[in-house]
């Protein structure tokens, strides 16, 4: 019952469920979520570690840059299903579209490998 509610408690902020729809497209930089949702960066920050903390994301570190994806790894039953309802639920929510469309400036770390 734990889990569930340390997830459900995760989902309940509007952000973090922003967060999830934009990296169903794939894996984002802090930085690119950060432009997306027009938050400061601290901010984000906080969130994501929040998904993390109950196993909905995971991350990667390159240099300075974090790197955050769903999670794909073994999933408890009720991080599956929520990761699964997020998926289906809200695509035609005009927050989601507007977040989804907007092209995110290119990455430190992708300028700086070029």
């Amino acid at each position: 019952m734990r889990d569930f509610v340390a997830t459900a408690r995760a989902l309940a902020d509007p952000t973090r469920v922003r967060i999830l729809k934009l990296l169903e497209s794939g894996e984002l930089c802090v930085c690119h979520i950060q432009e997306r949702l027009d938050m400061a960066q601290s901010k984000v920050s906080k969130h994501l570690r929040v998904l993390y903390d109950v196993g909905l994301v995971a991350k990667r570190r390159e240099g300075l840059w974090v790197h955050y994806r769903l999670e794909t790894a073994p999933l408890t039953a009720c991080n599956l299903a929520c990761l699964e309802y997020v998926a289906r639920s809200l695509n035609s929510d005009p927050l989601v579209i507007a977040d989804a469309a907007q092209d995110a400036t290119p990455c430190p770390v992708a300028e700086s490998a070029s």
